[in-house]
């Protein structure tokens, strides 16, 4: 940054990135980032999903954060909510971020191998 119209800017562009937390939504995607899911990548697994939602088209999915949910050991990890069924996928890089919204949001299948553990 080396001005305050270049600051202005990017702060423009991020908000319209940030947009999709304003409406109602088929599906949302959750990211747990906690110092632990942050420090395991969260940060470049939302960039992945931004990128991923933008190339599909998929303008009916929010993108939202969360703190840590207490499974630390299985981070990064998103939680995909459609309607009443949440799937939660465990120890995501950027490439399962985007093949998760290839298969569950646009095809509807559950990447069974990447879900967290049952209980």
């Amino acid at each position: 940054m080396k001005s305050l119209e270049e600051l202005d800017k990017l702060r423009d562009r991020l908000q319209q990135e940030m947009k999709i937390r304003d409406k109602d939504y088929d599906v949302a995607i959750t990211v747990s980032m906690g110092t632990c899911g942050i420090a395991a990548g969260a940060r470049e697994i939302v960039k992945a999903l931004l990128e991923e939602l933008k190339q599909q088209g998929l303008n009916n999915v929010a993108l939202t954060q969360t703190s840590c949910v207490g499974l630390c050991q299985h981070e990064p990890l998103l939680e995909v909510t459609r309607g009443s069924e949440k799937t939660t996928y465990v120890n995501v890089d950027q490439e399962m971020a985007k093949e998760i919204v290839r298969k569950h949001l646009v095809e509807g299948t559950i990447v069974k191998d990447w879900t967290a553990p049952k209980k």
